[in-house]
């Protein structure tokens, strides 16, 4: 029995959704083209149904009339990033960004630009 249908991304939308969100507006063809040049050479149909099902979920819109059809990310990447961490954090770390910070940095040292980066989100605003 086939698996149902499902509203996340599978590793090779996510994939796709890159190549959108990279380049804006683009047809399939075009996204297999960057996908290959980032050595993910995968067949044209593919990617077309690939495309489909992102437009499916509401990924990916369709902006013409004829073909070659053309398509944009419908959802930004900070939207679709921000769902998938905040998912992942409540099932690998159940709901606790504390024990993802722990696991994150646990036994690796920060680059001087990295700690900077995160005392400046640590400040409070208007100190």
């Amino acid at each position: 029995m086939p698996r149902p249908a499902t509203k996340d991304l599978t590793e090779r939308e996510l994939e796709v959704m890159h190549v959108f969100w990279a380049r804006q507006e683009l047809t399939a063809q075009e996204a297999r083209d960057l996908l290959a040049e980032t050595g993910r050479d995968l067949t044209y149909p593919t990617v077309a149904n690939l495309v489909r099902t992102l437009e499916d979920k509401g990924f990916l819109k369709q902006v013409n009339d004829e073909r070659p059809f053309r398509y944009v990310a419908a959802r930004s990447h900070e939207d679709v990033s921000g769902r998938l961490l905040t998912d992942l954090v409540t099932r690998v770390f159940g709901g606790s960004r504390e024990a993802l910070f722990v696991r994150l940095l646990d036994g690796r040292k920060l680059t001087a630009k990295e700690r900077e980066l995160l005392e400046s989100l640590l400040k409070e605003p208007g100190q």
